[in-house]
């Protein structure tokens, strides 16, 4: 039998970075008030697209698994906020990084990953694929309306990446739900695509919308109920759960979710006051930092979870392989970015704050 296991990692962070108290020079905030409520200290903006973000981080991730773009047969990347919808950006991802395989976008918004990381999977103990890389990537920043504090100081911009290959020893991917829930589409969303009047300006205002207290109980329910289902499909106990990594949404969030499901505080990793939500980048990215800090060890069983619009949820257990280094580092870099974060959105704030 084939077993799907993670063999490389990496992350892409763009340098410029949105504080709370930026963000308090041109909306009605504060440090205190973003962090109590959120857990946020800053995010970063991208001064490049998704696809480089996610070039990059895929290029970390292949020098980690010791492998070749050539050597890939699937790339899955996940993302809600691509630069070009024709061609998928998969495509620019796979020409950059020297692939010769299969390679699609999927959006199912903050569950993407998880979405793509168990179709890898799938793809892996099926015979069908021998090394898949899955990648989330996010620039959010593209659909916010720096007016509305409700979104304005959640979301940041930022990729990560994984590779998964086929294994003889047991472990990876133990197991994985997936499910949406299209009765609430409308809490979360954001109006841009082809249903759009372009020949009216009104149609440019495809903000990300939601409503927030909604979405808090069912990011919870939703979370939770997977997470429970998958435990239980691979007969895994809660207790014996080493480390969780949820979707970085809100830190009340996750204090809320591993005390319903009755998992100690510590074992919850997050990193969401650095970052913010990157949608579909967080659990990559959390996973890199995780590894960076030490806290996944050889062997250890490792549940995530995720929630996003749709609404979509998602729920994967995996047990960590032997390595727990890099095999080889890339030295690739993004472009220099001249500006600060405030400089970056500067424009879009006179547009949407002025008008």
């Amino acid at each position: 039998m084939q077993y799907a296991t993670i063999t490389g990692w990496g992350k892409c962070v763009p340098p410029a970075t949105l504080t709370n108290q930026d963000l308090s020079t041109f909306i009605e905030t504060s440090d205190e008030w973003i962090k109590s409520r959120t857990g946020i200290s800053q995010r970063h903006i991208s001064h490049v697209n998704t696809s480089e973000l996610a070039s990059l981080a895929a290029k970390r991730a292949l020098a980690a698994a010791g492998i070749d773009g050539s050597e890939l047969d699937m790339i899955i990347l996940a993302t809600a906020s691509p630069d070009t919808l024709i061609p998928n950006i998969a495509s620019t991802v796979q020409a950059n990084i020297g692939a010769t395989c299969a390679a699609f976008d999927i959006n199912a918004a903050c569950s993407g990953f998880l979405y793509g990381l168990g179709l890898a999977s799938s793809q892996i103990k099926s015979g069908q694929s021998r090394k898949v890389l899955v990648i989330g990537a996010e620039r959010l920043s593209f659909y916010l309306d720096w007016s509305r504090r409700e979104t304005a100081v959640l979301f940041g911009d930022g990729a990560g990446a994984v590779v998964v290959e086929a294994s003889e020893i047991q472990g990876g991917v133990l197991g994985y739900e997936l499910s949406n829930d299209p009765e609430g589409r409308d809490i979360l969303k954001a109006n841009f695509g082809s249903a759009m009047d372009r020949f009216s300006a009104d149609s440019l205002d495809f903000f990300i919308q939601f409503e927030g207290q909604e979405i808090f109980k069912r990011a919870i329910n939703g979370m939770n109920k997977l997470s429970v289902k998958v435990l239980d499909k691979c007969g895994i106990d809660k207790d014996a759960v080493d480390l969780v990594i949820p979707h970085q949404a809100n830190e009340r969030i996750i204090d809320t979710l591993v005390s319903k499901m009755k998992i100690p505080k510590e074992k919850a990793f997050v990193n969401i006051a650095n970052y913010g939500n990157t949608s579909a980048a967080t659990i990559p990215i959390a996973i890199c930092d995780a590894l960076e800090k030490g806290l996944i060890k050889p062997g250890q069983t490792i549940l995530s979870c995720a929630f996003g619009a749709g609404l979509t949820s998602a729920a994967l257990l995996f047990k960590w392989g032997e390595r727990v280094t890099p095999i080889a580092s890339c030295d690739a870099e993004l472009p220099p970015c001249e500006q600060t974060g405030i400089e970056l959105v500067k424009d879009a704030v006179n547009y949407f704050c002025n008008r």
